[in-house]
């Protein structure tokens, strides 16, 4: 009924083209307008304010000769004061955004290797939008950003950087793990050291105990007993740790079975042979 009458209904975000006897007119803002038909007016279509995207999906090839998949995100406009520039001046708007991005990232990408291409995708991004603002801005849009959202290699070649990254990670762990092994057998060797010197410490702390324990003893015994040499105390002593050996050696339930002669001339016998040995390697350490 409002078309019949000549009104026109413009929505919001939205413009109109208005045109008389196919000439361009002016451009409708919106809401209600009239245009009479009988006049010669006639509306010539709708343009969109709002904030679109386009995603270009684009496939050339790395400076190392690596084929790839860039994917770029344009978001663009039309500008209000520039509307019958957006609607006359460009039959697709969608491929000639399209094949600009082309152009660009055809240019820019073939002159990185392809860990560079991950690394300036930003700088990618940006030549391509500075490219489209120039253009585009002559037909009445507007680039409000440009993103390069994905760079995708082939998979074998995805395949052959996970692996040498593995390998990479592989070389570090093992030697840390090396150097880890190293540390661990330098803190070994290390208290292996130290506890050989208290060891060494405690055997000779242990012989110079026994030693002043024999010396006060036999100087004891000659005082308290006269008549007595100490010849004859270390004998009694030798004798006195023979029967404590004799006395370990059966209480143990594990030892071995050791077979010597047994009797008191045997004791008299192995004091001499103790006597004889320890004086002997005195005079062979002399």
């Amino acid at each position: 009924m409002g078309q019949a009458l000549g009104c026109v209904q413009v929505d919001q975000s939205t413009v109109a083209i208005k045109e008389r006897f196919g000439k361009f007119q002016e451009v409708l803002e919106p809401g209600c307008h009239c245009l009479p038909w009988c006049f010669g007016n006639q509306l010539a279509g709708h343009l969109s304010l709002r904030l679109q995207q386009l995603d270009v999906k684009c496939e050339t090839k790395t400076k190392d000769n690596v084929f790839v998949n860039v994917v770029a995100s344009v978001q663009y406009r039309a500008l209000a004061d520039k509307a019958s520039d957006a609607f006359y001046k460009l039959s697709n708007t969608r491929s000639q955004i399209q094949a600009y991005v082309f152009d660009v990232i055809r240019a820019s990408v073939p002159k990185l290797n392809l860990d560079d291409t991950f690394e300036q995708k930003n700088e990618i991004a940006k030549a391509v939008e500075e490219e489209l603002e120039k253009a585009m801005s002559a037909y009445g849009f507007e680039i409000v950003q440009t993103l390069i959202v994905d760079i995708e290699p082939d998979e074998h070649v995805k395949r052959a950087m996970n692996e040498i990254n593995a390998a990479a990670r592989m070389r570090v762990a093992a030697n840390e793990k090396a150097e880890a092994e190293k540390i661990l057998q330098i803190k070994r060797a290390e208290g292996e050291a130290e506890s050989k010197y208290l060891s060494g410490l405690g055997i000779a702390r242990q012989r110079q105990a026994i030693v002043d324990g024999l010396r006060d003893s036999v100087l004891g015994f000659s005082i308290n007993v006269p008549g007595t040499t100490a010849k004859d105390v270390m004998d009694m002593v030798l004798v006195t740790q023979y029967f404590d050996t004799m006395k370990e050696i059966g209480a143990a339930s594990k030892s071995s079975a050791i077979f010597i002669p047994h009797g008191p001339g045997a004791v008299r016998d192995v004091a001499t042979q103790i006597r004889e040995g320890l004086l002997q390697a005195s005079t062979a350490h002399l």
